[in-house]
């Protein structure tokens, strides 16, 4: 449970910080909508991430890799999409700006975190 708290967290502060390096990347100011964001992103690469990973492997293939920036630029987009405006992209690379710096900011800031497994 413990653990669950500080990924929700880890994302709160990715997406903080890419709203806040990023222009064209809005996120609400309130914590509690901040905390709503990191759930909704969390699920979004937990439960749809995979599926369209695994959909466009060819690609991902094809392209050394390089098309799961894109992914993860999409993944954001929907993100906004289902908080309702919470988080918002103002274009397509925005969001691909901001997935970069999610992912930097996440794997960091994981790196801290011990694996009591």
């Amino acid at each position: 449970m413990t653990n669950l708290i500080i990924r929700i967290v880890i994302n709160a502060v990715a997406l903080f910080v890419a709203a806040s390096i990023v222009p064209g990347m809005t996120l609400t100011e309130n914590v509690g909508g901040l905390l709503l964001v990191a759930i909704v992103f969390g699920l979004v690469n937990a439960l749809i991430k995979p599926i369209v990973s695994i959909l466009t492997c060819p690609i991902n293939v094809l392209t050394l890799g390089l098309f799961t920036l894109v992914i993860n630029a999409l993944m954001l987009m929907l993100t906004g999409w289902l908080t309702g405006g919470r988080l918002g992209t103002e274009g397509f690379l925005p969001a691909l700006l901001g997935g970069i710096v999610v992912s930097i900011v996440s794997l960091v800031l994981s790196m801290f975190l011990s694996d009591n497994r």
